[in-house]
């Protein structure tokens, strides 16, 4: 990563820092450049009411995003759900509930204070099927075929790595998998300088792809079925989207598309290639192989 990128990210994590501060000293969370009032376009008015009555009033208070994940993602009981950049743990909260006792919600962010926040809110709550990490969404800690579901809310705009972070995304879900994310995306026309016009990384704007971009990048990470609504205006030119994608049970571009068969064989898809996984989610790959008494163990 550049000087560049890593003035961007510092720039990002101060910011939401603050934020976190902010809340946890009784204010209100903004995704902009300084702690004011949200509109509609961001915060939490995107939540429905019931929803933001069972949580603690800190994580709807701290909630920064541009939509509502949680609503489009389909979330069912038993599913294994990450949360890129998961804030206060609003997200993470109602996936959560959504999955019942035997699933689990994952919520990753780089920022202590958020971390602090969502740990104060995971126990108000009386959540027991959470677990927030810490890390970046371009090296998420998880190990590959884990996750059944990604979300995230206004937070894939901010990275400065986008391709390492849909990269990452693929990893981490078992084939099956899919996405259902809220994040800000801007018109084909507009240049990257139009975009920086409109706002800057902490507000949400500056870092967005174009929906052009957004579905190469996605489709170059080797997902399928990719969908990219938009939901309501956040600036000139500039949408906050509703964004669904799969990851193919049998890979077939991307990554995971390398050379060799992309078939199912010793337990692993795309096997004997540097992108093989274990067919099965729950096996690791040495395992599956071992199993299968495959030829190609490596």
């Amino acid at each position: 990563m550049n000087d560049q990128s890593n003035d961007l990210r510092e720039t990002v994590r101060r910011r939401y820092a603050a934020a976190a501060v902010h809340v946890t000293e009784g204010g209100a969370a903004c995704c902009g450049p300084q702690a004011l009032e949200v509109d509609d376009s961001f915060g939490s008015t995107l939540y429905a009411a019931d929803e933001r009555d069972e949580l603690p009033a800190e994580a709807v208070a701290a909630s920064l995003g541009c939509g509502n994940p949680t609503a489009v993602a389909d979330l069912r009981v038993g599913e294994r759900v990450l949360d890129l950049g998961s804030g206060g743990g609003i997200d993470v909260l109602l996936s959560a509930r959504r999955g019942g006792p035997t699933g689990k919600a994952y919520g990753l962010d780089m920022t202590e204070e958020m971390l602090a926040l969502a740990l104060a809110n995971q126990k108000k709550a009386g959540a027991t099927n959470v677990e927030f990490l810490k890390g970046t969404i371009e090296a998420v800690p998880l190990p590959a075929g884990t996750i059944d579901v990604v979300i995230s809310n206004c937070v894939i705009n901010l990275s400065t790595d986008k391709p390492a972070v849909f990269a990452e995304t693929y990893r981490v879900l078992v084939p099956g998998g899919r996405i259902g994310i809220s994040d800000v995306i801007a018109d084909d026309a507009l240049t990257p300088d139009q975009r920086a016009e409109r706002g800057d990384y902490v507000g949400c704007i500056a870092g967005a792809l174009s929906f052009t971009e957004y579905q190469r990048g996605l489709e170059a990470a080797g997902f399928t079925d990719i969908e990219i609504t938009p939901t309501h205006s956040v600036a000139d030119g500039m949408h906050s989207a509703i964004v669904r994608a799969v990851k193919p049970t049998i890979a077939t571009a991307g990554p995971a598309a390398t050379a060799g068969t992309a078939e199912t064989c010793c337990g692993a898809t795309a096997c004997c290639t540097p992108a093989e996984e274990a067919a099965d989610p729950h096996t690791t790959l040495i395992e599956a192989k071992a199993t299968a008494g495959c030829g190609c163990q490596n």
